[in-house]
């Protein structure tokens, strides 16, 4: 059973020793499949949410607290701000940046998220949206540079995980 209440406070907020208040995002993403429910080739898309105060549309991330690891926090943010389970993938970069609203300093992390469960209820349901997309249009409706950032280097990790296997693939035939 997940919780159905999102964290709030800085209480348990981790900084850098900078200074800088430490956020932790995911980019959920799924293979696509047609309405058969047949995977259509490697082709995946990505979620994104709306943003509480409805400006713009990017991915899951909130606040690194102490009593977790970047890994369950990411996790967490996933489950609160989009109703969405499942394996958190290797970490995709560190990015430094100055909220544009509050001219406060952030450190960044994030972290593919392979959706493995997408949950009717969830506990920003009535304050967010998802929207599940190509990743092309993800990317251009993202509103913040540093997650288009991962969103690329995702899909080049994801692409090179596809030749990778295409490979495997035509060396078994021989």
């Amino acid at each position: 059973m997940a919780c159905l209440v999102s964290r709030t406070g800085r209480e348990l907020q981790r900084y850098n020793h900078m200074g800088f208040r430490q956020v932790v995002g995911c980019i959920p993403y799924r293979f696509k499949y047609n309405e058969d429910g047949m995977k259509i080739s490697n082709e995946y898309e990505v979620l994104v949410i709306s943003s509480q105060k409805g400006q713009g549309l990017m991915f899951p991330k909130g606040g690194w607290e102490l009593d977790e690891s970047l890994e369950q926090a990411a996790s967490r943010e996933s489950l609160e701000e989009a109703g969405v389970l499942g394996k958190v993938e290797s970490q995709l970069g560190k990015w430094r940046f100055i909220s544009k609203s509050q001219g406060t300093y952030y450190e960044g992390y994030m972290f593919p998220l392979f959706v493995e469960e997408q949950l009717d209820l969830w506990p920003e349901k009535h304050v967010r949206e998802r929207i599940w997309m190509p990743v092309a249009e993800a990317r251009e409706v993202c509103r913040h540079w540093w997650m288009k950032e991962a969103l690329d280097i995702l899909v080049k990790r994801l692409t090179i995980g596809e030749q990778n296997d295409n490979d495997l693939l035509a060396t078994d035939d021989l």
